[in-house]
């Protein structure tokens, strides 16, 4: 059996729904799995062994310039992928539909009108599978794949998975400390409101004794590292990383505290200790709690089909309520 998968987009998002291929794998390894997604994140997919091809399409670009003539060539391109026993959109927005009903497959799959964000993206499906948009991603992710595969595994094996991300890119190892934890810091996000203050960061690596290190990825991201090192001078700012990059870290620091943005959650996919922030989006649906994942979720009330990028929340967050729970997953 071959079959398509369509996620297209952000970080995160991607690693959430990328947990689901060692399972798939588990029950059946016969399944040959190609994945389709936007070219500024398939290094975060092209060595993953679950993967026969990484199909890259430039949708984004075509909407950044504006371009329909770019927007229609991608199309055309992806009406030659394939063709498919089966395509499911793990996606759910109107453009993810309408590529995974473009591509040529004996069916197209999906959450239907009720289950996503964008309910006409529903209506490029001939198969409809219906779970709650606010549960859990993870959870929906493996019951949409289950559905669709008809495969017997269970959501509460993902808390026995295996590491599933994968780096040819060695970072240096230069500032990673013998004696001290290595901590990565992950200040930027999507959006202003899902980004804890700069000031808190600094206060937290004055208090809390490790070696530190901060990611960032635009010029934005990198003024707030600036900005806290200014204020904790000890501390060390990276080189802008590749995706393969960020993967190596993440896989080598002992934890990692952030917004809920795609590196952090980059902590869980590696079995890495980590802490990530909620103020105005859901802790409880945004990622998966063990034994070494943690969340601090703000005390807003968050609704996951609205959220409001106004919600500045995750400043309440108190740093002594983190130092404690790093505590906790550092000794």
């Amino acid at each position: 059996m071959k079959i398509a998968i369509v996620k297209l987009s952000a970080l995160g998002d991607i690693i959430h729904a990328m947990v689901i291929l060692q399972f798939i794998k588990k029950y059946n390894r016969a399944i040959e799995i190609d994945w389709i997604v936007e070219e500024r994140y398939k290094e975060l997919l092209k060595s993953n062994p679950d993967i026969n091809k990484v199909l890259v399409i430039n949708i984004k670009k075509a909407k950044q310039k504006k371009s329909f003539f770019l927007y229609l060539k991608e199309l055309i391109r992806v009406c030659k992928f394939g063709p498919y026993d089966l395509v499911i959109d793990m996606q759910g927005l109107i453009k993810s539909s309408i590529i995974a009903r473009l591509i040529p497959s004996k069916l197209t799959l999906g959450f239907d009108k009720s289950s996503v964000r964008e309910p006409l993206a529903s209506i490029f499906y001939n198969k409809k599978f219906k779970f709650a948009y606010d549960k859990n991603v993870i959870e929906r992710n493996f019951e949409l794949i289950k559905f669709a595969l008809d495969l017997p595994f269970k959501f509460e094996e993902v808390r026995d998975k295996l590491p599933f991300l994968y780096s040819n890119n060695i970072h240096s190892t230069q500032c990673l400390s013998n004696f001290k934890k290595n901590i990565v810091l992950v200040p930027g996000a999507s959006f202003v409101a899902k980004r804890y203050p700069v000031k808190s960061f600094a206060k937290l690596t004055n208090l809390l004794d490790a070696n530190y290190f901060i990611i960032w990825g635009s010029d934005e991201e990198k003024l707030l590292a600036e900005k806290i090192k200014n204020l904790s001078p000890n501390i060390n700012i990276c080189e802008k990383l590749s995706i393969e990059g960020l993967i190596d870290l993440v896989s080598k620091s002992n934890l990692v505290i952030g917004s809920d943005t795609g590196p952090t959650h980059m902590g869980w996919a590696l079995n890495v200790p980590s802490i990530t922030l909620f103020g105005s989006t859901p802790g409880y649906r945004n990622t998966m709690i063990t034994n070494s994942n943690k969340i601090i979720q703000s005390k807003s009330d968050v609704n996951p089909y609205r959220i409001n990028k106004n919600d500045y929340s995750v400043r309440n967050i108190s740093v002594s309520e983190i130092i404690k729970l790093a505590n906790n997953l550092l000794y």
